[in-house]
């Protein structure tokens, strides 16, 4: 089996995972009768802690021989804290159970990425094959659970997503025995801790960072509550799950066939791209348009998403020194999935509450702070 499918079957694994747990986590807090204040608030505690937990488990990670070691933990820690939500009650053990969860799971992205991206360049494959396979898994995951839960109740949801991550852990046994240091000596941790700092004090990667965490996190209302605004509508599950999973195969194809415009467009160019069609996505979500619409607006997940996200991975390389891959990954996740989406998912629960579905004018001015900030990168670069 080729290196690039065996990551291929990790990302698939993973997001088998995220492709419920993150679309339909609030129908099963809504469930259990939480207000979209209590769903918002459960939702972002583990994305606000990963800004403290994230420089942890990153420097934690670096610790170990083989790059694959801490992610087979870190998968299985997942599935048990997913699995204890269904034995637990009450609005605290839920809090934790879902900040344990849901703070593990998500270091898994960036330490393989890292994996990925030094094997794409070394085998000479394209880093957008093996994570398009992946993401053609999460519109399995969408389509499927929307079906689902026509049919079951909810604790399907957390059954689901417990069973995928012990999948991942299983997956990554078979990941291919990747050094986390390529010279085989391990750095010391105080080295890791400073190199991690460095990367902090750099202001051109942290205009980068605080960019990218502008327009991913201008995705937090969309995360948290189209599931619900979309049911208000009288769109079924089973629609609902289609229109999730159109915004991710646009997302497959643009990563599978996109690498030469990618590169023609340069990843400070592509970053804008993808600010401005946030910024009409959301800004048009607001208006509750109808179904036939909303299949035409989630095409446009492969810029606000897939774009950004796949210039953000270049400009992290770019800017990190070859042994602070892994924390600049981190950081770039743990400030652009982590904080700034925890922070925008904690506002958004109230905004929900009192403005509905025009909560996603908020989402589009935070969108348009990144391209702001992404505009800024162009010219600090040209300088």
């Amino acid at each position: 089996m080729s290196v690039s499918l065996r990551l291929a079957l990790v990302y698939s694994a993973l997001f088998l995972g995220t492709g419920v747990s993150l679309p339909f986590i609030g129908v099963w807090l809504g469930g259990k009768g939480l207000s979209g204040a209590q769903i918002g608030l459960i939702l972002s505690a583990p994305m606000l802690g990963r800004v403290l937990t994230s420089p942890v488990l990153a420097v934690w990670a670096d610790g170990f021989t083989l790059r694959r070691t801490p992610i087979i933990l870190l998968a299985s820690g997942s599935a048990v804290a997913y699995g204890a939500l269904l034995a637990v009650n009450g609005l605290g053990a839920w809090m934790l159970c879902w900040f344990v969860a849901a703070s593990l799971l998500p270091m898994i992205t960036p330490l393989t990425d890292v994996m990925t991206m030094r094997r794409a360049r070394s085998d000479g494959f394209n880093y957008g094959w093996p994570r398009g396979i992946g993401s053609v898994a999460y519109i399995v995951a969408n389509v499927s659970m929307g079906l689902l839960l026509t049919r079951l109740d909810a604790s399907v949801v957390i059954i689901w997503s417990a069973a995928a991550a012990a999948l991942t852990a299983c997956a990554i046994i078979a990941a291919p025995k990747d050094p986390v240091h390529a010279d085989g000596e391990k750095a010391r941790r105080r080295d890791r801790w400073r190199g991690l700092g460095d990367l902090l004090r750099n202001r051109t990667f942290m205009l980068m960072v605080l960019s990218v965490g502008c327009i991913q996190a201008a995705h937090a209302f969309y995360y948290g509550f189209s599931v619900l605004l979309w049911r208000k509508q009288g769109i079924s599950e089973a629609v609902i799950g289609l229109l999730w999973g159109t915004g991710v195969a646009i997302e497959v194809i643009f990563m599978w066939f996109g690498e030469r415009w990618r590169r023609a467009t340069g990843p400070e160019r592509l970053l804008v791209i993808g600010g401005l069609a946030a910024v009409v996505r959301w800004g048009t979500f607001a208006f509750s348009p109808p179904v036939g619409m909303l299949f035409v607006l989630q095409t446009l997940h492969a810029m606000t998403f897939a774009a950004t996200y796949m210039a953000s991975l270049s400009l992290v390389e770019r800017l990190s020194p070859a042994q602070s891959a892994s924390a600049g990954q981190t950081i770039s996740s743990a400030l652009s999935s982590g904080l700034m989406i925890g922070l925008a998912t904690i506002v958004s629960g109230p905004i929900f509450d009192h403005f509905g579905a025009r909560g996603y004018l908020a989402m589009a001015l935070l969108a348009a702070v990144g391209v702001a900030g992404s505009f800024a990168l162009i010219r600090r670069s040209k300088a």
